[in-house]
């Protein structure tokens, strides 16, 4: 009996121990893991600062292409839109060096000249008061300055012309040379010929060309 009272107190001492070693063993871990988890924080706040710098470099965004001086430096196309107002870039047609009165001779012999293989452009100012006929007395006269073009031959016909400054001109019957008038003519029928290429003019507008046609027939101009 008593022995086997001591059994059970020894085994109560063993169960004893045995739980003070345990919470002995348990403190430390819990020690660790509260200071784990107290600087656990900072090593988190460490991480997070040491992350974002890296990442607040990436978010700067490259300079472009297109702004890049040496870019637009070195582009061909660049440097060709910036010859574009050079002279060379003018073409070779171009009426720009000519004046109007030019350019206006040649496109209504270009359009009403009867004969374009030409050697020259004559041009003739006829002032008003001058007469229609001039191998007449009685001949009606030129109540406006006329132009008449013509070429170097006969042959090549005549353009007697008033400009509109619309675009437009009267054209009249005028031949380019009167002849003389016949010994037994009436003059009173000769004077009414040149009233009626007074009074039935054409009124044509004149087509705007340009180009190396144009710049040919004023090249060819010569004023009498």
């Amino acid at each position: 009996m008593q022995k086997t009272a001591m059994l059970f107190l020894f085994l109560g001492l063993l169960v004893l121990l045995g739980g003070c070693t345990e919470n002995i063993a348990k403190e430390p871990a819990s020690t660790k893991n509260s200071s784990s988890s107290g600087s656990g924080a900072n090593i988190d706040d460490d991480v997070e600062s040491d992350v974002d710098e890296p990442i607040n470099e990436k978010k700067e965004s490259p300079p472009k292409e297109s702004d890049s001086p040496s870019v637009k430096s070195g582009d061909p196309k660049d440097n060709e839109k910036g010859g574009a107002d050079d002279d060379s870039s003018i073409p070779s047609d171009s009426l720009n060096s000519y004046s109007s009165e030019e350019i206006e001779y040649a496109r209504v012999w270009a359009q009403l000249g009867p004969n374009q293989e030409i050697d020259e452009l004559n041009i003739r100012h006829i002032r008003p008061g001058e007469s229609v006929n001039p191998n007449i007395e009685n001949s009606a006269v030129y109540p406006d300055g006329v132009i008449q073009l013509s070429g170097s031959r006969l042959v090549d016909g005549s353009v007697t012309y008033r400009g509109n400054g619309d675009g437009t001109i009267h054209v009249y019957s005028t031949p380019m040379r009167w002849g003389a008038p016949p010994p037994d003519a009436d003059e009173k029928d000769l004077q009414k010929d040149t009233e009626d290429i007074l009074e039935n003019t054409e009124l044509v507008y004149i087509e705007p060309r340009d180009g190396r046609e144009i710049i040919t027939l004023i090249e060819l101009l010569k004023f009498r």
